[in-house]
């Protein structure tokens, strides 16, 4: 299941991986701010949305 971290401000692409990564770990691999507009990053998410996979490689029995 990918995930995908976006900045609240502008939108950037913090993190995006299959790998689940959690608020910490996004903010430390980017220095607590956004390395595109600066805006420093809260370890409180702003929103959560998940979406269903759209073509899965393997299904699950």
């Amino acid at each position: 299941m990918p995930q995908q971290v976006l900045c609240k401000e502008c939108g950037a692409v913090l993190y995006e991986g299959v790998d689940l990564k959690t608020p910490d770990e996004v903010i430390q691999a980017n220095n607590g701010k956004c390395p595109n507009c600066g805006r420093k990053l809260s370890i409180i998410p702003h929103r959560i949305e998940v979406h269903p996979v759209r073509n899965p490689r393997r299904t699950l029995r």
